[in-house]
């Protein structure tokens, strides 16, 4: 089959083998979407080699339960070992031995066709067009937030970011009706938050300083202080800010996912007993209902469609700073 592979280089292989796992199902793909995850993974995030690719939208082609096939499906990535206390009791996503989709010991998305156990697929209901279900894990994913974390409609939230997964978490933020001022380097994807009714400034208009001792800083005088500050940058430097101007003994949530160091001064989190919240995968139901409800519009999130034979120049246009959602249209 033709695959996106990755090995020190990104490039295109025709004969890659079908992905066959023992009982695993046998899906074919149809779309796929480019994350920060991904561009991350060939700066050396993750160490991962093999195809990439974990955001998709496709069609059963084999499985040993028959009622699933030719169903059209999106994917859980984590695949737990079935049998350790964690995956028993349904939290696969921290099994030790789990296999994640593109981006840990499983190959991806970016190719014809993929493997996942039956217990990882979920169906989709028909009025969910190709596109829009591309969107169902990075958004679960933005949804998982307000799993772990209090959101009040008097909560004072800060999204950090304003790429790929903060438009998403903008999105789903604004659910619960809290104040929300987004935090961003580009005008036109502020614009694109505003639409939601979020406030956005640009970072770089703001003073940005705290001192060692964790003093209210510049910034926090000029914008106030949050209950809430959700790292979405993808950026070192996101989680600075979000120390800068989350309120004492308020919360940080750590979203991004960049190769690299990450360096910070920890005194600021003593001395505020600032509580950090580390955020990953979510549950797709939720994302499915909102997404089906026409409660969220996303249409505008994609900047651009690539078929697979171009997706080099697909994860170029990714890369570019002015782009949202890139998706790889493969079958």
């Amino acid at each position: 089959m033709k695959a996106l592979r990755f090995d020190a280089e990104l490039r295109i292989v025709r004969d890659a083998p079908l992905p066959r796992r023992a009982g695993e199902a046998l899906v074919k793909v149809i779309s796929a979407g480019i994350c920060n995850t991904d561009l991350e993974i060939v700066k050396g995030y993750a160490g991962f080699n093999g195809t990439l690719g974990h955001e998709f939208v496709g069609c059963v082609a084999e499985s040993a339960e028959p009622s699933i096939v030719g169903r059209r499906v999106v994917g859980e990535i984590n695949a737990g070992c079935g049998e350790c206390a964690r995956c028993r009791a349904g939290d696969a996503r921290h099994c030790p031995d789990r296999t994640v989709l593109g981006i840990k010991g499983r190959d991806g998305a970016f190719a014809e066709f993929l493997s996942l156990p039956v217990r990882n697929l979920i169906q989709i209901p028909d009025e969910l067009s190709d596109e829009t279900a591309v969107f169902v894990e990075p958004l679960a994913a933005a949804l998982h937030i307000v799993e772990q974390v209090s959101i009040e409609p008097a909560s004072r939230v800060a999204v950090i970011g304003d790429g790929k997964l903060a438009q998403l978490i903008v999105r789903a933020i604004s659910q619960t009706g809290c104040q929300m001022l987004v935090l961003g380097k580009h005008q036109l994807k502020l614009a694109l938050a505003a639409r939601t009714g979020a406030k956005t400034r640009l970072i770089s208009e703001l003073d940005n300083t705290r001192d060692e001792n964790g003093a209210a800083s510049q910034l926090s005088k000029e914008i106030g202080e949050f209950d809430v500050a959700i790292e979405a940058s993808g950026s070192a430097s996101g989680l600075r800010l979000a120390l800068s101007i989350v309120r004492p003994r308020g919360i940080v949530v750590l979203k991004s996912t960049h190769h690299g160091p990450t360096e910070f001064h920890l005194a600021p989190v003593v001395v505020n007993e600032i509580t950090i919240v580390g955020s990953r995968c979510g549950r797709f139901g939720p994302a499915i209902d909102l997404l089906a409800g026409n409660a969220i519009d996303l249409s505008d999130l994609v900047t651009a469609r690539f078929p697979l034979d171009d997706a080099v120049a697909a994860f170029e246009k990714a890369a570019d700073p002015a782009s949202i959602k890139v998706v790889l249209n493969v079958g």
